[in-house]
């Protein structure tokens, strides 16, 4: 078996982006729900709701940029469990790769969907007047915390994928992903909530991710709140990763 696992998971990354090239209502799909969600808050919840921000929409975007993750990964998962179902899977296993390429392949293709719906709702944000002082570091250390979530969200999609029994299998795990942002700092601050909804609230991960790129994004000091978001994703990474491994050993064993 090959050990160029860099030049062998390149080549089965240019079929995935392919793939994704020639369906891009994929990206627009993972997009759409929330735009839909930040014009909703935004322009018919917003004026009932009070933060710390003049605009809303500086407020709520972070929070949307998660629920675009969650969203996305989704169809990392669908996508490995149909590479499965169709066979191609045991054909790459029987060819001279390195087998984990196959795995790589799928996870920075999700990396660079997610990054393509990312960018599409920050520019709708920018025309629903978002606006930001934060400079090229404060961006660049957003990108990476986003980039740090994706990558731990989808080794989670790379399990279901794995693991799951029909499509609808193997995207309904996203489902509780998708809707942590909502208990949690992305829509309203935690203090307006009741103390139960509270704790859970505040000692969720997504709370930390979304407090601080809202500080990034608005020059504040981050505090503690980085290193617990940092400390949550790459737990979650390390844990996901190492499961995920060891489900795929199993299937090609």
């Amino acid at each position: 078996m090959s050990t160029h696992l860099f030049a062998d998971t390149s080549v089965l990354l240019g079929r995935s982006m392919r793939h994704i090239f020639r369906s891009v209502d994929t990206i627009i799909t993972t997009a759409i729900t929330p735009v839909a969600l930040m014009l909703l808050f935004v322009y018919v919840f917003g004026g009932a709701i009070r933060t710390d921000t003049e605009n809303y929409v500086n407020y709520l975007l972070p929070g949307i940029m998660l629920i675009a993750i969650a969203s996305g990964i989704a169809y990392t998962a669908v996508r490995l469990f149909t590479d499965m179902q169709s066979g191609i899977f045991e054909r790459f296993q029987s060819m001279p790769i390195a087998r984990s390429s196959v795995l790589w392949a799928h996870v920075l293709t999700s990396l660079v969907a997610n990054g393509l719906s990312l960018v599409i709702i920050v520019l709708v944000a920018l025309l629903m007047g978002f606006r930001t002082s934060a400079s090229l570091l404060d961006w660049l250390a957003v990108a990476g915390i986003l980039a740090l979530f994706t990558l731990a969200l989808t080794w989670i999609a790379i399990i279901a994928g794995l693991s799951a029994k029909s499509v609808d299998g193997a995207s309904g795990f996203s489902y509780p992903l998708i809707f942590l942002p909502f208990i949690s700092s992305a829509f309203v601050p935690t203090e307006t909530m009741p103390g139960p909804v509270r704790f859970f609230a505040e000692n969720q991960p997504v709370t930390s991710i979304v407090n601080t790129i809202q500080d990034l994004f608005a020059q504040r000091p981050v505090g503690s709140d980085i290193w617990i978001a940092l400390a949550w994703c790459l737990g979650i990474l390390v844990f996901a990763y190492a499961s995920a491994t060891a489900v795929y050993r199993r299937k090609i064993a």
